[in-house]
């Protein structure tokens, strides 16, 4: 899993074309703006990295084989975030459960038991590389 680092200088414009209804249609509006993705979804630009994601452990969590997470690493780990993990020499993508006596990392695939919670010990090389603040899906 190789992180994609973003610039100061990235940027990706388009054209913002109004709301679209998700339910009843609405006549059409001509609400036309400028949409830069780069500052709608990351705030801290020299700490945010893409990963894509490799795998189906994290399925019910929304992160599904192909999709690209936008990950920050100046965000402070909370408790049950989603987050890209170092241990033991491996990046993993998986929710963080934090308590007094220390954390586990928790796959979210409830339909394969293949993937278990990995509890994390003073033994283990380990540290929290950054939050999950987006997930770009393929339609």
């Amino acid at each position: 899993m190789q992180p994609h680092p973003i610039s100061d200088s990235a940027s990706f414009d388009s054209t913002l074309v109004g709301p679209v209804k998700a339910g009843f249609p609405s006549p059409a509006e001509e609400l036309r703006e400028k949409l830069d993705l780069v500052k709608l979804l990351v705030r801290h630009s020299a700490s945010t990295f893409f990963f894509v994601v490799d795998g189906i452990s994290m399925v019910d969590a929304d992160m599904d084989e192909g999709d690209i997470l936008i990950v920050d690493k100046a965000m402070e780990p909370y408790n049950d975030c989603k987050a890209v993990c170092f241990i033991d020499g491996e990046y993993t993508v998986k929710r963080v459960s934090i308590s007094g006596s220390g954390a586990v990392l928790l796959p979210c695939n409830e339909h394969n038991t293949k993937y278990r919670p990995i509890p994390v010990g003073p033994d283990n090389d380990f540290l929290i590389w950054g939050v999950v603040t987006y997930i770009i899906k393929k339609a």
